[in-house]
């Protein structure tokens, strides 16, 4: 998947794993996390250290099996790895069972298969504002489309006039990169978040 010339998107298990240690770095929250916030219980992240986590996600993310699902995309800008974000079904993200976002204000059914979710964007520091949350959450749509999904979903943040938004915050996707890619509000859980949405 290209989204411009310079970045291309593949899905994880096409990529190295080592290109994927180098996207979460050696410290910091994506390294402490490994995307594995949603995966997990709230018990099941406490007992969790980190290098559990790494494996848990080196496991999830098949990288170097081509015939394997991926459960998220790997960006690159000239060829440097530089970016991820998570994709799957949002029945395949335990946590999100059980948080207020995306359900307050919501009828809907929690374990449809159907509906994807994106969770999570990593990009390397030196790389942000170029494009590459865009392309990720473009490829992300494709991806979830060419799979099967009924739609897929963002819970996005929305930044407070005069407040700074720290990165960390943003890890989730900011609310104008769905606008630009399809994807429409369907909720406000809160004031800071609104579930987006886009339909097949």
């Amino acid at each position: 998947m290209t989204d411009s010339p310079a970045i291309t998107v593949v899905p994880a298990n096409e990529a190295p794993w080592d290109d994927l240690r180098t996207v979460f770095g050696e410290r910091g929250v994506p390294h402490d996390c490994m995307c594995q916030w949603f995966k997990l219980t709230a018990k099941e992240w406490r007992a969790a250290p980190q290098p559990e986590r790494e494996a848990m996600f080196r496991g999830q993310t098949h990288c170097g099996e081509p015939e394997a699902d991926a459960p998220g995309l790997v960006a690159y800008l000239d060829g440097e790895p530089v970016g991820w974000c998570a994709v799957e079904p949002r029945t395949e993200y335990p946590r999100l069972q059980t948080l207020r976002v995306p359900w307050t204000g919501r009828d809907e059914d929690r374990d449809d298969p159907g509906v994807w979710a994106v969770t999570c964007f990593v990009v390397r520091t030196g790389f942000r504002r170029r494009g590459v949350s865009r392309a990720l959450t473009a490829a992300a749509v494709e991806h979830a489309r060419k799979r099967g999904a009924r739609a897929l979903e963002g819970y996005a943040l929305v930044p407070v006039p005069g407040k700074e938004v720290a990165w960390g915050e943003l890890f989730v996707g900011a609310e104008s990169v769905y606008q630009d890619c399809g994807f429409t509000e369907v909720s406000a859980p809160t004031p800071r978040r609104r579930v987006m949405r886009i339909d097949f």
